[in-house]
């Protein structure tokens, strides 16, 4: 390579560099984000990450925020889910540079540093927002399909901190797999087993009854899942009178049209994916080219949006409970302290060394004898 081409390339590399850095998003900045503080005096916070909208028909890579039509598809997204969380959530949601749509047709090595990418604006995003934001509030963790499959590389670097473990509510992971090996590699994060346990991840992959493989959950790979009619994850049926509503919404939010029991459902016993039942895969088809027939991918939240809106509620109410419900045992378990005194500073003492006494040592104003 000659000296004239050497500089062409540094020039060419220094202007990628520059338009890169141009386009990396700051969350300091309130346009960085689709939600910010959207929805005052709720009991817990919501951080949410959008699926995929961008196809990548243009030959990007991952989506520009820049992008205006691109945003407003992404806002769009966002608002089809928001209606499960925000009676009881304040919402935050980060615009991000995900990976197109086009980027999972692409070998894992090709793909991985485009999705790296999605990631690192999400990482981003969440540190803010837990250091400017959070202040020790209950929060719940969401997203839908590549959203899904960020929230968990969020809970595999972070799972294990304590402001996650102490404040997480749930991680509603939904469209995404996790499998049992990553479980092993991760031990702290746990999928959900119940209707009110906390902490943990909710996943399930919709599918008709005899589809054996796909895109997010291939064959051969087993994903972990809980249904979210009896909030159980052993393969019994469930009845499509458990489902209290089908919701299918607009961009705007709006349920435009809804279906209590329109499906039952069960888990697979061998991929682990959430079988649907009592629908016609010929009315709800994929989508998108990525799925073939009977992969209900793009229905996930649809087709059990009224369950899994009372269950965010649940899960909030479960671990404000808790909470309280220690409270009360610690205060119980105080020791009772009668004082006598006319004024001066007190201290007070405990039955044992390092036993709270329950009250804060100050000055006794002199009043009416005690």
């Amino acid at each position: 390579m000659n000296k004239l081409m050497k500089i062409m390339l540094l020039l060419v590399l220094a202007a990628f560099c520059s338009l890169a850095s141009a386009q990396e998003p700051d969350y300091a900045d309130m346009g960085s984000w689709a939600y910010w503080r959207v929805g005052e005096n709720k009991p817990a916070d919501l951080f949410i990450v959008c699926p995929t909208v961008d196809l990548g028909t243009g030959g990007n890579k991952n989506m520009s925020l820049a992008d205006n039509e691109a945003k407003k598809n992404f806002y769009g997204a966002l608002n089809m889910e928001r209606g499960i969380y925000e009676q009881h959530c304040r919402m935050y949601a980060p615009y991000y540079r995900q990976a197109v749509l086009a980027d999972y047709d692409l070998p894992i090595n090709e793909a991985e540093p485009y999705f790296n990418l999605a990631y690192k604006d999400v990482r981003a995003a969440f540190v803010y927002y837990m250091q400017h934001e959070n202040n020790g509030r209950p929060f719940v963790l969401a997203g839908f399909s590549q959203g899904a499959e960020m929230c968990l590389r969020l809970l595999k670097e972070f799972g294990n901190e304590g402001f996650v473990k102490n404040n997480m509510v749930a991680c509603y992971a939904i469209g995404w797999r996790f499998t049992p090996q990553e479980a092993a590699e991760y031990p702290y994060i746990q999928p959900a087993k119940c209707a009110d346990d906390l902490g943990k991840v909710i996943i399930f992959n919709s599918e008709a009854p005899e589809v054996t493989s796909s895109a997010i959950v291939p064959e051969g790979v087993k994903t972990f899942a809980i249904n979210p009619l009896t909030w159980s994850c052993g393969s019994q049926k469930a009845p499509k009178t458990l489902n209290t509503g089908a919701c299918f919404t607009d961009y705007s939010g709006a349920v435009v049209r809804e279906v209590p029991q329109l499906t039952g459902c069960y888990i697979d016993s061998v991929r682990g994916t959430l079988k649907v039942t009592d629908v016609d895969k010929k009315e709800f088809v994929p989508g998108l080219p990525l799925f073939s027939e009977g992969v209900y991918h793009i229905y996930d939240y649809q087709f059990f949006y009224r369950n899994l809106q009372q269950n965010v509620n649940l899960r909030i109410k479960t671990l404000y409970g808790r909470k309280a419900g220690k409270k009360m045992q610690l205060n119980k378990s105080l020791p009772h302290i009668k004082i006598l005194a006319t004024g001066g500073t007190i201290a007070g003492s405990a039955a044992q060394a390092g036993q709270l006494t329950g009250y804060t040592a100050g000055a006794l104003g002199i009043g009416k004898p005690l």
